[in-house]
Parts: structure tokens; C-alpha cells; sequence
């Protein structure tokens, strides 16, 4: 918590270069402009140090202000605000301007800092983002072998579920390879090898030259992508199950969470613990609808979209999974709303209600329980209350009975 600040320096933070501005209650202003490498760095550290800046401010812009927030913070606060709001403050946009409208926010104690992740979270965190981006052009270079094939008449979608499995794989490197149809499926598991009929009728093709050089292009792109996936998925589960074995048991007990999706809420949140609620977390992480007041009547609008955009797409994806789950007060409710504001409004809702649960499990140390009492795996069975059955003059003589006692404590308290 920063107290009372008397002198205070605001950094307009640029890819090879920053701005920076020192004022002070009295009135004074320095500014000076420094690379942004180890040494202009050093140099400015050494600059606010040796003027008692109370406190450094920036703008979260990129990642371009993590080595400079690295450098300062082991000597005195650092405030790295949203820049979105700090914008509100100015019209004018030049680098000085910029940095000295920083600097004054700083100085009257007008910047919400943003919450910092310690730095091996940070790499943490760039180990799943990472891994996402590649997933994405995973995505790209199969829907192109798709395209491919839907080009040239291949309709392999007949024969298998997943024409990236292993028997898919198998096929698609012997059709661009130019394979035989009984070699390809010599080369197939059991299982599919009963539909050689349909294999034989799917691929009773040729492919042209072209669409064989590109599809084992993809191939080859789509098999470095996975080994490259597979690597950064060790150090994820390395981490995860190292440093928070215990907050993965915990999501991975709510339905729709598997192993990366907890991993990736763990990672773009960070410690729990931080907000005071879920519905703080949940519109930190930008799932809350904007509100709007007229007139003293309230409107709400969209999403406000604050936050990690990584959070939000892994909330949607989880959310997804547990309205698909069978048996589930989340599919319930999933249900309800669905009637009432349609799909894509109710997958939200439900991604906010998940949130909800994961800050009260996590801050509670408990294990998800599904309310309806079903388990994967087992039977419900509904429990039988037996009751006591009585005579209508006996019913008569208990009531009797209940109304002489209220009347009795009712004169008493008279």
C-alpha cells in the first residue's frame, strides 16, 4: 500500500525507448528519455532513486515494462496501471505529454495499480500461451488438409471420427504417399480394418500431384506442431502439479475442467486469494455485463471484456464441456438460462457461475460436490424417509397443544 507521495516518476514505455517524468508536490519537473536496454535501464533506476521518487508509474503496455518492473521494484513501489483508464485522463497524445500525465496521476494517488504475477508465474504463464498459440495453428494447417481433401473428393469423415488419430494419420501419409489401398490398410488397427469395405470404397481415387505434395506438407507441419505441444505440456504439468497439486485436484473435481484447462485458469489468475469474492474475480476476469444508469433505471449491456482474453476463451471452453455433462446441477442450470436468453448468453452465465465456484472452493480448501448427489460411474438412488402417520384427533391435540404454547409466551412477554 503506497502512502503519501511527495515525489513521483510516470514512464511512457515505447519498444526501444521511454519517457520519463519526475514532479514533485513543490511544483518542480525533470524529464529525460532513456533506451530500453541493461544500460538505459540501470540509468534510470539509478535517476529516481537518487532523486527519492515515492513511487515509478506506467502504462501495462505489452510486456514491454516487465524488465523495467524488475529492475525498480526491489527499490521502491511500482505502479503498473491499465492503460485504458489512465487514457481517460488525457487528449493530447505525444511521449512527453504522456509520460508527465503518468507521473501526475502517480503523484495524487489516481492510478488502480494492476496485479503483478511473481515471475515464475509470468514464465508459467507463457509456457500456456504459448502452447495455445500453437494449438491455433495446429487448427489452421488441419482445416487446410481438410480443404485439401474436400477438393479432391476425399470424404474420410465417412469412415473415421477423428482423421487425425492414429489410423487417420495412417491413411493420409499412405494417400500422399501414393501407397496402395491394401498397403494402407495392412497398416490400420483391427478395429478399423472391418470397415475395409468402406475404406476401399472412400479411397477408390486418385490424388493429384499438387494436393499430395500439400497434404504431406501438413502432415509434416502438423507432427512438429504435436511434438512441440507435448514439450511445453511436460513443463506445464511440472509446474502445475509441483507448485499447485492441490488447486488442480480442486478444478479438475468441477465438471467440464481437465488437466489444461486448470493449469490455464491457475496461470492467468494466479492466487485466488487476492479477491474478496467471486464476483470480484469475475469481473477482474471481464465476464460481468457493463452497466448503465439513467434516469434511476439500470441497463445492461455486454461483457466488459477486462482482463486475460486467454481466462475468458478457457472459461467459455469449460463451460461448454459442463453443459454436455449428464447429470449435473451446471447442465441444469445451463438449461434454464438457455430458455430464457438463448445459448450464447447462457454459456456466459454459466462460465460466471463456474468462477463463482472455483473462488469458493479454492478459498475454502474444498472439493467440488455436485448438489444432485450423482457420481460418475454409479446409480442414483433415491433415499426413502419414512413418516410417522397420525389420527385425525391426535393431529387435533397436537396443534392444540402448539397454539396453548404461543398463547402462553405471549403472556409472558406482555
Amino acid at each position: 500500500m503506497i502512502g503519501i507521495v511527495n515525489k513521483s516518476c510516470g514512464l511512457d514505455i515505447h519498444k526501444r525507448f521511454l519517457i520519463a517524468t519526475i514532479l514533485s508536490k513543490s511544483g518542480e519537473k525533470q524529464q529525460q528519455r532513456f533506451d530500453r536496454n541493461d544500460e538505459g535501464i540501470l540509468a534510470l533506476k539509478n535517476w529516481v532513486v537518487s532523486e527519492e521518487c515515492d513511487v515509478v508509474a506506467c502504462e501495462s503496455t505489452s510486456d514491454f515494462w516487465v524488465p523495467i518492473h524488475d529492475s525498480l521494484i526491489k527499490h521502491l513501489p511500482v505502479i503498473i496501471g491499465n492503460a485504458r483508464d489512465m487514457k481517460a485522463f488525457t487528449h493530447k497524445k505525444t511521449d512527453k505529454i504522456d509520460s508527465e500525465v503518468i507521473a501526475q496521476l502517480a503523484l495524487n494517488n489516481m492510478i488502480q495499480p494492476s496485479r503483478v504475477f511473481p515471475k515464475d508465474q509470468r514464465e508459467f504463464r507463457s509456457y500456456i500461451r504459448l502452447r495455445l498459440a500453437l494449438v491455433r495453428k495446429r487448427t489452421d494447417i488441419k482445416n487446410e488438409a481438410h480443404a485439401i481433401l474436400t477438393s479432391e473428393m476425399f470424404n474420410l469423415h465417412d469412415v473415421l471420427a477423428d482423421i487425425f488419430g492414429k489410423n487417420g494419420v495412417a491413411i493420409l501419409s499412405g494417400i500422399s504417399s501414393g501407397k496402395t489401398v491394401d498397403q494402407i490398410i495392412e497398416s490400420l488397427s483391427p478395429n478399423v480394418r472391418k470397415k475395409s469395405s468402406q475404406i476401399r470404397e472412400t479411397l477408390d481415387r486418385e490424388i493429384s500431384q499438387s494436393a499430395a505434395i500439400r497434404l504431406q506438407i501438413c502432415l509434416k507441419l502438423i507432427k512438429h506442431l504435436d511434438d512441440e505441444i507435448e514439450v511445453l505440456e511436460k513443463e506445464i504439468f511440472i509446474y502445475s502439479y509441483g507448485k499447485h497439486k492441490r488447486e488442480m485436484d480442486i478444478l479438475m473435481s468441477i465438471p467440464g475442467i481437465g488437466e489444461i484447462g486448470a493449469a490455464t485458469l491457475i496461470s492467468e489468475i494466479g492466487n485466488l486469494r487476492d479477491f474478496p469474492s467471486g464476483d470480484k474475480l469475475a469481473s477482474w476476469l471481464g465476464i460481468v455485463p457493463n452497466v448503465y444508469q439513467s434516469a434511476d433505471k439500470y441497463y445492461k449491456g455486454r461483457i466488459t471484456k477486462r482482463g486475460s482474453k486467454v481466462a475468458r476463451w478457457i472459461l467459455t471452453q469449460i463451460a461448454q464441456a459442463a453443459a454436455r455433462k449428464k447429470n449435473s446441477r451446471l447442465k441444469e442450470f445451463f438449461n434454464r438460462k438457455m430458455k430464457s436468453i438463448g445459448y450464447a448468453k447462457a454459456i456466459i452465465a454459466l462460465a460466471r457461475k463456474i468462477v463463482t465456484i472455483i473462488w469458493h472452493l479454492i478459498t475454502n480448501d474444498e472439493m467440488y460436490q455436485d448438489e444432485t448427489g450423482y457420481q460418475k460411474g454409479e446409480v442414483h438412488k433415491r433415499k426413502i424417509v419414512e413418516t410417522e402417520i397420525f389420527s385425525v384427533d391426535e393431529r387435533i391435540k397436537i396443534i392444540s397443544g402448539i397454539i396453548a404454547i404461543m398463547e402462553k409466551k405471549e403472556e409472558e412477554s406482555t
